[in-house]
C-alpha cells in the first residue's frame, strides 16, 4: 500500500463521512449538493463557510482523508457515485485516477486562465496537472518542500543544506535527532540518504544499501513519533537538534508561534539529477460521478479567489504556500510573520532543488525492510 505525505490523521475529519451520506436517490438535486474528498484544510469552516453563503440552498460536505491511496480506494470501491471533487497529491491523478476513468478532464477554456496568475513554477502551466493526451486533470493549490527539519541554533541552515541527508549518517548526530514516522516519506528519504532514486526500481544491491541505511537511521534516533507538534517541541526544548522527514508543512506551526529557529531544510544536492529534496503539490480534480454536481467546477473557481486562497493556505493546524501566491492580490493578504512561517524567503530556491513526489515502485518490498528496521 502506498501512503503519501501525511501518514496520519490530523483529527480534522469533515462534517460527514461517506458512510453516512444518504443514497443518491434520496439526495437533493445535484445543482444543490457538493461532496468533497480532501486533505485537511478544505473541510474547514473558513473555506467552506463562504461557499455555503454563496449557495444558501446547497448542502456542501467535505471529508478529510488520511492518505491518498485510502481516498482513491474509496472511489474505486463504488463511492464514485458519492464524491464530486477529490484533492490528492500530484502523481495520482495522472498515474491512476485518469487512466482508471475515476476523474474527468476540466474545461480548459474555463480553467486555464487561472494558471496565468499562479507562481512561476505553476504558471507554465504545471505539467503534472495534465494527462499525456493533453487533458487538464486538476488545479494545483497547496504545496511545499519536504525533507527534514533542524533547530538552526544547533545546526546552522548552511551546514544542514550542505550536508543534506548525510547529516543523519554523521556519528556525531547519533542520539541528537528524531524520526517523524510518516512511513512513505521515510522510505523515500531513506532511499535518498542511501544515494538511491526512490522513484525507480532498485536492484539487489540497492535493496541491501536501503536496509543498511534504514538500520542506521533508526539506530541513531533518540525518539520516533508521528506527532509533528511533539517533535517541534522537542526541537525547541533542546531534546533533539533535528528530525528526519519534515518540511514547511511540519515546521510552520512552530515558526508561526515565534520559534523561527525551527527551519525546514532542502538539501543543496542529492542523488537524483543532483537533487536531494522532494516537493508535494496537491491537485483537486472532478470525480467522474455519473450524476455530476454543477457546484463542483464552481468550487474549483471559488478556491482561486485571493481571500479563499489565503484561507486554504492558513487552514487549521499547519500552514503552506499556495500556487496562487503568484497573484499580487493573493500575496498581499499575507503579512511578514505569515510569510516567514512558510519560509517564503527561500521557497523558490528550495523548489529548484526538489524532485516532484512520485509513486515508489518498490514500496511493498521497501516497507517490509523499513518495518523490520524500525522494530530493531
Amino acid at each position: 500500500m502506498q501512503i503519501n505525505r501525511r501518514d496520519f490523521s490530523m483529527g480534522m475529519a469533515g462534517a460527514l463521512g461517506a458512510a453516512t451520506l444518504a443514497p443518491r436517490r434520496a439526495m437533493a438535486a445535484r445543482d444543490d449538493q457538493l461532496n468533497i474528498l480532501c486533505w485537511e484544510g478544505y473541510n474547514t469552516d473558513q473555506v467552506l463557510g463562504p461557499f455555503r453563503d454563496l449557495h444558501p440552498g446547497a448542502t456542501v460536505r467535505a471529508e478529510s482523508g488520511t492518505s491518498d491511496p485510502d481516498m482513491i480506494n474509496k472511489i474505486r470501491a463504488g463511492e464514485i457515485n458519492v464524491w464530486d471533487l477529490i484533492n490528492l497529491n500530484q502523481p495520482w491523478a495522472r498515474d491512476q485516477l485518469y487512466p482508471e476513468n475515476l476523474i474527468k478532464p476540466l474545461d480548459k477554456e474555463r480553467f486555464m486562465p487561472f494558471f496565468e496568475k499562479m507562481s512561476p513554477e505553476f504558471a507554465k502551466p504545471y505539467p503534472l496537472a495534465f494527462a499525456d493526451d493533453g487533458a487538464l486533470l486538476g488545479m494545483p493549490q497547496r504545496y511545499g518542500p519536504f525533507s527534514f527539519v533542524v533547530n538552526t541554533d544547533k545546526v546552522s541552515r548552511e551546514t544542514a543544506e550542505d550536508q543534506g541527508w548525510n547529516l543523519f549518517l554523521d556519528p556525531a548526530m547519533a542520539g541528537r535527532y528524531a524520526v517523524l514516522t510518516y512511513d512513505n516519506w521515510n522510505v523515500m528519504h531513506m532511499c535518498l540518504t542511501a544515494g538511491l532514486d526512490p522513484f525507480k526500481p532498485l536492484d539487489e544491491a540497492g535493496m541491501a544499501k536501503f536496509k543498511e541505511t534504514a538500520a542506521q537511521i533508526f539506530g541513531g534516533a533518540k525518539l520516533l513519533s508521528d506527532d509533528l507538534v511533539a517533535l517541534n517541541t522537542a526541537l525547541i526544548n533542546g531534546e533533539i537538534d533535528a528530525y528526519f522527514t519534515g518540511g514547511t508543512y511540519t515546521a510552520s506551526p512552530a515558526r508561526y508561534d515565534g520559534a523561527t529557529n525551527v527551519r525546514a531544510i532542502t538539501p543543496k544536492s542529492g542523488p537524483v539529477d543532483g537533487k536531494g529534496g522532494v516537493v508535494w503539490i496537491e491537485l483537486t480534480s472532478l470525480v467522474n460521478n455519473p450524476d455530476p454536481s454543477n457546484l463542483a467546477p464552481q468550487f474549483l473557481e471559488y478556491v482561486q479567489q485571493p481571500e479563499i486562497c489565503k484561507a486554504v493556505s492558513f487552514a487549521e493546524g499547519t500552514y503552506n504556500p499556495v500556487a496562487q501566491m503568484g497573484n499580487p492580490e493573493t500575496l498581499a493578504l499575507f503579512d511578514a510573520d505569515e510569510l516567514d512561517a512558510i519560509q517564503w524567503d527561500s521557497l523558490e530556491e528550495e523548489l529548484s532543488r526538489a524532485l516532484d513526489y512520485q509513486v515508489i515502485p518498490d514500496y511493498d518490498a521497501l516497507i517490509d525492510i523499513y518495518t523490520a528496521a524500525r522494530r530493531g
